[in-house]
């Protein structure tokens, strides 16, 4: 399995994903992450081709419409999910108490 850069959009896929109680296609990943499409296709593509994701082509041939490509999180890939996610969520924390203890100024306005 390579090593993944793992960015908040990953973390906002891997989210998606893991919330899902059966395959997600990739448009519903877009809507319940509220990344771009531009944005979750291709870290879908690099969650694949580390072995984190698979996919497969929609077998509903009676739903009009294109086909949908459907995306599950592998076993491997949803022990990493949450770990990367856990990470993330550890470092966000870090930073803001970083923050708050510099007295820098949140993006938002105020201290972190």
């Amino acid at each position: 399995m390579s090593s993944l850069r793992i960015t908040d959009a990953t973390v906002d896929v891997l989210e998606s994903l893991l919330g899902a109680d059966e395959p997600s296609w990739g448009l519903a990943v877009v809507k319940h992450s509220g990344r771009p499409a531009g944005t979750v296709y291709p870290v879908l593509e690099r969650l694949e081709r580390a072995g984190w994701l698979e996919s497969e082509w929609e077998t509903d041939t009676d739903r009009p419409g294109p086909r949908r490509r459907l995306y599950r999180l592998t076993d491997t890939g949803r022990t990493a999910a949450s770990r990367a996610i856990a990470h993330r969520v550890a470092s966000r924390r870090a930073t803001s108490a970083v923050r708050a203890a510099s007295g820098v100024a949140h993006p938002g306005g105020g201290l972190a």
